[in-house]
């Protein structure tokens, strides 16, 4: 029997009607929508300490502190925000009067649709709070987008989700997934968008924020998370933002040599452009959620291997729900106007050219190609060898009579590029050959792999490998 979805208003009241949970409510630039939920419920006294809005600059740097970027609407912000709000609950109070409750203090800090409507607006939400009264507190910090265009919509959606928040980290704590599943509870998804989620403390200390993010492109919370090697989830404004963008796409099961040559020539041709600032490059490994679900389901284990692996090789991940180039090229035109560059093999570049993928739209693939290149989008393509031994360049590739002109002029103007320097002697790597080395034990995958890559899969058991199926020595 399918569970009753409650309400923003039974949520807050069942709340408030918890004698042992208690906080503050602090909330800046899309007015207390949250609280309001809680006041009008009923009960409220046993729930809030303190709500406040500290809308002005200097009244909000006065309690917070002046921020050295001068912005407001920040991660830092929030954190100073319900750290500051939670130690004046610490300090203030006496736990003897009440020594079984939780204390909790919840935070936003919130820019709205401006009134041309050219910017959307964005948001920080977050809560620290306990589960037990002895307990360290915990955080779960998110980081949303607004699509409405109405502010007083925002306003209200800003409060549902705020509510949710609340309501799912008292209730819904011991299961991460379950807990970010019901942010959306009575609230729509093209509303809003949560393109970053981060837990921590002493009860999220086995939740992966890694495993997280998959869960926010999986339930169609987002189109694109990203995460860093040090497996914290990054947001991604501030990692594209104005920024020379170098993507290469792969299953990097596993990562081999031939992933790594790719990235490195083609990094080094694309910093070669005078449009590109090597200060201001990023690069990024990009898994499709479409590639995760190849074998059907999602792979959870699979997803943390691939991810345990770029990681430790120092890469930032793109995990997109983006299938064709043209929509991920339009993603990160949404961040930064200036050069980016895909990297791929023959057989992507090949397929790119397939009608195939371009049937849902109305101007088929010339109006994908007209996405593609109407940015300042550059293809660096990787060499392959063909069933005769002989080596395979962007100009060989298989196009349909078709679009061959398109091919063409695209190869003329540069806008497809051929890597340059590779390394021919490893050509006859593939990553599927390799993974199923691996799992069956065969000698010899560890060659295909970069430098400690092989010692890493050892060591955490990671693609299958297991230590008895090692060769005897």
């Amino acid at each position: 029997m399918e569970q009753m979805v409650l309400t923003s208003a039974q949520k807050a009241l069942k709340i408030n009607l918890n004698p042992n949970i208690y906080g503050t409510f602090a909330e800046i630039g899309a007015g207390q929508e949250t609280v309001r939920h809680f006041f009008r419920a009923g009960g409220a006294s046993g729930t809030i300490a303190k709500a406040m809005s500290a809308y002005d600059k200097d009244f909000s740097d006065a309690i917070y502190g002046i921020e050295s970027d001068g912005r407001y609407v920040t991660e830092r912000r929030l954190r100073k925000m319900i750290n500051h709000e939670y130690q004046l609950m610490e300090n203030r109070l006496d736990r003897d009067k009440a020594p079984d409750r939780c204390y909790f203090s919840f935070a936003n800090t919130v820019a709205t649709i401006n009134f041309a409507k050219t910017f959307k607006g964005h948001g920080w939400i977050g809560i620290r709070f306990q589960t037990a009264p002895e307990k360290e507190a915990n955080e779960i910090i998110l980081h949303v987008r607004l699509h409405e265009n109405d502010p007083k919509h925002q306003q209200e959606t800003i409060g549902a989700l705020g509510v949710n928040l609340i309501y799912g980290a008292f209730t819904l704590w011991q299961d991460a997934k379950s807990l970010l599943s019901s942010l959306y509870e009575g609230v729509d998804h093209t509303a809003i968008e949560v393109d970053l989620v981060n837990f921590s403390g002493p009860d999220f200390a086995q939740v992966d924020n890694r495993l997280m993010s998959l869960q926010l492109v999986k339930n169609g919370f987002t189109d694109a998370v990203i995460f860093g090697p040090e497996g914290n989830n990054l947001l991604p404004a501030e990692i594209l933002h104005k920024k020379n963008i170098l993507v290469v796409r792969g299953s990097f099961r596993p990562v081999t040599k031939v992933n790594m040559d790719m990235v490195q020539k083609g990094l080094r041709q694309f910093q070669a452009s005078k449009k590109v600032d090597p200060s201001k490059t990023v690069v990024l490994f990009e898994i499709t959620l479409n590639n995760l679900l190849m074998d059907g389901s999602l792979d959870e284990q699979d997803f943390l291997d691939r991810a345990d692996i770029l990681c430790s090789i120092g890469q930032t991940v793109l995990i997109s729900k983006f299938q064709e180039y043209y929509k991920l090229v339009d993603y990160f035109a949404q961040y930064s106007t200036l050069r980016s560059g895909l990297i791929m093999g023959m057989p992507n570049l090949q397929e790119l050219f397939d009608e195939k993928y371009y049937r849902n739209l109305t101007g088929g693939i010339l109006e994908a190609f007209g996405r593609l290149f109407s940015r300042d989008l550059i293809l660096f393509v990787y060499p392959m060898l063909n069933a005769h031994g002989h080596t395979y360049h962007a100009a060989d590739a298989e196009v349909h009579p078709r679009f061959k002109p398109i091919f063409d002029y695209l190869l003329h103007n540069k806008r497809i590029r051929d890597i340059e320097e590779f390394d021919p002697s490893i050509l006859h790597i593939f990553s599927r050959e390799v993974l199923q080395k691996i799992r069956s034990g065969e000698e010899g995958w560890e060659q295909c792999l970069p430098l400690y890559v092989d010692q890493i899969i050892k060591e955490k058991g990671l693609f299958g490998y297991k230590t008895e199926l090692r060769p005897a020595l």
